[in-house]
């Protein structure tokens, strides 16, 4: 399997819980925290959640 780097570009600030929840489970606290996860069907459900918060690049 491939993997997919998730960068942090906005604040999880005033967002809902279960998608700072989200955004910690791959690994991301801060903005700027990039993270590489494989790209398998549970990791992309997490990043379409999220989509508003994060960047995906190729890793």
């Amino acid at each position: 399997m491939a993997d997919i780097k998730v960068k942090l570009v906005k604040s999880t600030i005033g967002s809902k819980k279960d998608q700072i929840a989200t955004v910690q489970s791959l690994g991301l606290k801060k903005i700027g925290d990039v993270a590489v996860q494989h790209d398998n069907p549970q990791t992309l459900g997490k990043i379409r959640k999220v989509a508003h918060l994060v960047e995906v690049s190729e890793a």
